[in-house]
């Protein structure tokens, strides 16, 4: 029997305006969203570590975040061409994220047994992760569309806000499962690389779970405007009367960039620093996917009451401390009330910023203008762990975490300048009237 992720409210809601196939199809996209979390959680904060376990350096592990990124915003505005020349979303999401992007991880996990030099390894690693990057931000732009026609606007705080609390749920468990099941492998098999692998192959078995699952959703009809045949030069001409959109854009950029300064490292961190163990790391992620979980509801209801605009603002303001405390923990288990805090943080910042995206995007261009938002947070997040590893290697950890902090500032700063105020100014017309 499937999982019911609505409340009775939201699945009367949704039977009003869809009877019959919108509460399938959200039941679906709840239980691709588990799936997809237990995958990601089995590999996504390893992989940088499986890179270490060859003996990559920081200017090698800065080079793994930045080709991923760097792969994922050249897919961005193919995946949005790619869409228009196929006239639907769901088969490109599938294809592209559901399935090419996850045989990447079996690709990762055959990486020992085909390859034995270190370095071509590295190599192949960060060749791989890009591609499943590339691959997975490929259906970015169609998922996102398909997302804004598949959740209504008026249930979409309190229906993400229940996927996310699954999704962490999923992470909780997930995270510290991995990273034992990675100590313990390794430990009984007399192996370095053999618990990643195992991680590794439950996530793209995991994963190929989640693809099953999302087939089943019947693809909504795209709205008039999103399904109008598209010309050169309509993304600018609908961005021009968007200014807020614009903004959302901008600090955007800002911001990723200064978090993924120090985002790949914190975890290396812990390791060469500390001598954390994969355990150790597993438990302070479950920390924070724990305190995520109470971060959905809260801002959930925060939503409602206060607007997404004002959520990612309050949030944004706080998370940046994150690094300056990093700058200076003396001992690993520091690590798990930074985390604490954090994740109930970013669950309000993710909620609201996915939110936002989908109510500033223009229904027009859609997924071109989501191509250009990831765009904006994938090319920031290039430089970030390149100029990241660099001053790693050169003047040590603690220097990106400050410099993270202070330019995380900056983009919150920028958000607010740029995206709230124009969109105040917009609703006080309407207020009026």
């Amino acid at each position: 029997m499937l999982v019911r992720p609505l409340d009775r409210s939201l699945e009367r809601q949704a039977q009003q305006a869809a009877p019959g196939v919108m509460v399938p199809n959200l039941r679906y996209f709840y239980l691709d969203g588990l799936f997809a979390s237990i995958s990601e959680n089995f590999y996504l904060g390893y992989v940088a570590l499986f890179a270490l376990a060859y003996g990559a350096n920081n200017s090698e592990v800065g080079a793994l975040a930045a080709v991923a990124n760097l792969l994922g915003a050249a897919a961005l505005f193919p995946g949005a061409k790619l869409v228009e020349m196929v006239g639907r979303r769901k088969p490109v999401v599938i294809w592209s994220g559901g399935i090419l992007a996850r045989v990447m991880l079996l690709g990762l996990f055959l990486v020992p047994f085909l390859i034995s030099n270190a370095a071509v390894a590295i190599a192949a690693i960060i060749l791989l992760d890009g591609l499943r990057a590339f691959f997975s931000n490929l259906a970015n732009p169609g998922w996102t569309s398909m997302v804004a026609d598949l959740v209504p606007e008026g249930m979409r705080a309190r229906f993400f806000s229940s996927r996310n609390i699954a999704m962490g749920v999923a992470a909780l468990l997930i995270a510290p499962l991995a990273g034992q099941l990675i100590k313990g492998t390794n430990a009984r098999l007399d192996s370095s690389l053999a618990g990643y692998q195992a991680t590794f192959l439950l996530a793209f078995l995991s994963g190929m779970i989640s693809t099953a699952i999302f087939a089943r959703i019947k693809e909504p009809p795209a709205s008039d405007e999103a399904a109008a045949h598209h010309h050169r030069g309509d993304l600018r001409r609908a961005l021009q009367h968007n200014p807020a959109f614009v903004g959302l854009v901008i600090s955007a950029f800002i911001w990723n960039l200064s978090l993924q300064i120090a985002a790949p490292f914190f975890n290396v961190y812990l390791v060469t620093a500390f001598a954390a163990t994969t355990t150790t790391i597993g438990v302070l992620s479950g920390i924070a996917s724990l305190s995520a979980i109470f971060g959905q509801r809260y801002f959930a209801r925060a939503i409602d009451s206060r607007g997404s605009l004002w959520v990612q603002a309050a949030s944004g303001l706080i998370i940046p401390l994150a690094p300056l405390a990093w700058a200076f923990i003396t001992a690993p288990w520091q690590v798990g009330i930074i985390n604490a805090a954090v994740g109930f943080l970013w669950a309000g910042y993710n909620l609201a910023n996915f939110n936002i995206l989908l109510e500033l995007a223009p229904d027009e261009q859609r997924a071109r203008a989501v191509a250009l938002f990831q765009l904006a947070v994938f090319g920031s997040a290039v430089a970030g762990p390149l100029i990241g590893g660099a001053l790693a290697d050169i003047a040590g950890y603690r220097l990106i975490f400050i410099l993270s902090f202070i330019g995380r500032y900056i983009g919150v700063g920028l958000f607010i300048w740029l995206t709230v105020r124009p969109r105040r100014r917009e609703e006080r017309p309407e207020a009026g009237r």
